[in-house]
Protein backbone atom coordinates (compact mmCIF):
# COMPACT_ATOMS: atom_id res chain seq x y z
CA UNK A 1 0.00 0.00 0.00
CA UNK A 2 1.77 3.37 -1.30
CA UNK A 3 1.36 5.94 1.37
CA UNK A 4 -0.78 9.34 0.99
CA UNK A 5 1.42 12.53 -0.42
CA UNK A 6 1.22 14.91 2.20
CA UNK A 7 -1.05 17.62 0.28
CA UNK A 8 -4.08 15.02 0.57
CA UNK A 9 -2.69 14.56 4.69
CA UNK A 10 -2.84 17.98 4.96
CA UNK A 11 -6.32 19.06 3.40
CA UNK A 12 -7.57 16.10 5.01
CA UNK A 13 -6.80 17.55 8.52
CA UNK A 14 -7.87 21.21 7.75
CA UNK A 15 -10.84 19.88 6.33
CA UNK A 16 -11.74 18.25 9.68
CA UNK A 17 -10.96 20.49 11.72
CA UNK A 18 -13.22 23.18 9.77
CA UNK A 19 -16.04 20.86 9.60
CA UNK A 20 -15.64 20.21 14.02
CA UNK A 21 -14.90 24.01 14.78
CA UNK A 22 -18.13 24.57 12.12
CA UNK A 23 -20.48 21.64 14.39
CA UNK A 24 -19.38 23.16 17.54
CA UNK A 25 -20.03 27.23 16.71
CA UNK A 26 -23.30 25.51 14.96
CA UNK A 27 -24.63 23.98 18.06
CA UNK A 28 -23.54 25.95 20.26
CA UNK A 29 -25.45 28.94 18.33
CA UNK A 30 -28.44 26.84 18.48
CA UNK A 31 -28.62 26.47 22.40
CA UNK A 32 -27.83 29.31 24.00
CA UNK A 33 -26.92 29.23 28.01
CA UNK A 34 -29.74 28.42 29.80
CA UNK A 35 -29.04 29.89 32.68
CA UNK A 36 -28.86 33.93 32.70
CA UNK A 37 -26.13 36.08 33.44
CA UNK A 38 -25.25 36.96 36.91
CA UNK A 39 -25.86 40.79 36.86
CA UNK A 40 -24.36 42.69 39.73
CA UNK A 41 -26.52 45.42 40.65
CA UNK A 42 -27.17 47.75 43.82
CA UNK A 43 -30.94 48.34 44.18
CA UNK A 44 -32.12 52.02 45.11
CA UNK A 45 -31.82 52.19 48.47
CA UNK A 46 -28.06 49.95 48.56
CA UNK A 47 -25.41 52.57 47.90
CA UNK A 48 -23.44 53.97 50.27
CA UNK A 49 -22.72 57.54 49.40
CA UNK A 50 -20.07 58.23 52.19
CA UNK A 51 -17.06 55.98 54.02
CA UNK A 52 -18.96 57.20 57.21
CA UNK A 53 -21.74 55.13 56.72
CA UNK A 54 -20.20 52.26 56.70
CA UNK A 55 -20.50 49.62 59.60
CA UNK A 56 -17.14 50.12 62.24
CA UNK A 57 -14.95 46.69 62.49
CA UNK A 58 -15.89 44.15 65.38
CA UNK A 59 -13.31 44.74 68.35
CA UNK A 60 -10.37 41.87 68.11
CA UNK A 61 -10.18 39.56 71.06
CA UNK A 62 -7.91 37.70 72.52
CA UNK A 63 -9.43 34.67 74.50
CA UNK A 64 -5.56 33.54 75.57
CA UNK A 65 -3.98 36.93 77.19
CA UNK A 66 -1.20 38.31 75.43
CA UNK A 67 0.96 34.83 75.01
CA UNK A 68 -1.27 33.91 71.34
CA UNK A 69 -1.99 35.95 68.68
CA UNK A 70 -5.25 38.45 68.67
CA UNK A 71 -7.90 37.00 66.54
CA UNK A 72 -10.75 38.74 64.70
CA UNK A 73 -14.50 37.39 66.10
Amino acid sequence: MNPLPDRTVVIGLVATLGLVFALVFWFVRLAPPQEPPMLWREGPGERQTTPRSQPALPPLRNPAGDRAPAELI
